[in-house]
């Protein structure tokens, strides 16, 4: 009975002391997936030094962040086409005609017969939008043409002739279309370039000219580069929301973009995986859903971490930012406490980006355990070894 008293009494020891290593922090070498909650709740107290910010999941949150998507709609960066989709422009081919009210003495013709003139049109050769942008009309000159209309050149070519021809009409007709163009690429049943008409074609417009699309919708972006501004939407987004169906502007270059947003979860979760989501977006609820939740026998269910980049002016910070990235960018830390029903309901509209990082960290009982573990098989030998001595010196096998 002594003997096993003070096996007892040394177990006892050893379990206050590794208690306390565990809980000094000192315990590091144990078998972890990732950092405990109070190592990234460190972070809330020492921003300014690590340059991450900590941010708790709130409906306010949550709402600042959908709003802040709101901002990068098609609609938001781009103006619509305000004059039609069709302007002239160099490299274009187009031809005048000429119509002069008899009697007129510049372009009727006059029967060589009869000496009556007739309204038969004049007719000019097909020309070249030159490089400068101009076309030159018999007794209306040089005339700039570039970036104007059909009509507007028509009107030009009138206000010229009006007093040399008698009554002139004009009509110009645009042979070969060049610079009002649209060019489609992508995940389309055919690359190639659309005309543009006076119709002002919108997005949906010139991908249905491409053949449409090759894969569901809801995978898609679309991608519109104009003016040195890129920017893409989700595909479903541009069909369901006639505001981000905009006109397109000669020039303009749609891509669409086969480009599935995944998320990553790592820890103590229902499973470590890399999860893709639809173009559309997913809520963090949707998310840990997707990942099977959290597990119950090791998760530590006020430690659930998102992290990810933000920029610099998606929400008030609560520490000046010190490190920002060359994008304009933020580190953040999003907490969860999903012991607290709030959180529930917050994370219902929290949005979840591509390439997000969702991290459970591990129970500090389930820390404990591993490191009582690792005591018990490292005191078991040594406490056998000596209930064997004392066992052989009784018996006197030993001298």
């Amino acid at each position: 009975m002594r003997g096993f008293g003070s096996r007892s009494m040394l177990f006892n020891i050893l379990t206050v002391l590794s208690v306390s290593v565990l809980f000094s922090g000192c315990a590091s070498f144990l078998p972890s997936s990732g950092p405990t909650r109070s190592t990234i709740d460190k972070y809330d107290s020492s921003a300014n030094a690590s340059g991450v910010q900590l941010i708790e999941v709130t409906q306010s949150v949550a709402r600042r962040l959908l709003e802040n998507q709101q901002r990068f709609l098609f609609s938001s960066i781009f103006t619509e086409c305000p004059k039609g989709g069709q302007y002239i422009g160099p490299g274009d081919v187009v031809q005048v005609s000429v119509w002069e009210t008899p009697p007129g003495a510049l372009f009727s013709v006059v029967d060589s017969v009869s000496g009556v003139s007739s309204a038969t049109p004049m007719l000019f050769p097909e020309q070249q939008v030159n490089n400068d942008g101009v076309i030159s009309v018999p007794f209306a000159g040089r005339i700039p043409v570039s970036g104007l209309s059909l009509t507007q050149v028509e009107q030009e070519i009138y206000n010229r002739l009006n007093g040399k021809a008698n009554e002139p009409q004009v009509m110009v007709r645009l042979v070969k279309n060049t610079s009002s163009t649209v060019t489609v690429v992508g995940e389309v049943s055919t690359s190639r370039v659309v005309p543009l008409t006076p119709k002002c074609e919108r997005l949906l417009d010139v991908l249905a000219e491409a053949g449409g699309v090759k894969h569901p919708v809801g995978k898609l972006m679309l991608q519109l580069t104009r003016a040195g501004k890129v920017h893409s939407v989700p595909l479903e987004i541009v069909i369901k929301d006639q505001s981000e169906n905009l006109i397109v502007e000669p020039g303009d270059v749609v891509t669409v973009l086969h480009r599935p947003n995944s998320f990553m979860v790592l820890g103590a979760a229902g499973s470590n995986d890399e999860v893709e989501f639809e173009a559309t977006g997913i809520t963090l609820t949707q998310a840990l859903a997707r990942a099977g939740g959290v597990n119950p026998n090791q998760a530590d269910a006020k430690g659930v971490f998102l992290f990810r980049f933000e920029p610099l002016d998606a929400l008030d910070w609560p520490e000046p930012p010190t490190v920002v990235t060359p994008e304009n960018t933020v580190p953040v830390v999003f907490k969860m406490d999903l012991t607290d029903p709030a959180t529930f309901f917050a994370a219902q509209s929290f949005p979840i980006k591509d390439k997000d990082v969702i991290f459970v960290s591990t129970a500090p009982s389930v820390q404990l355990a591993k490191f009582l573990n690792l005591i018990a098989s490292v005191t078991s030998p040594a406490l056998s070894s000596t209930s064997q001595v004392r066992t052989l010196t009784r018996s006197g096998s030993w001298d």
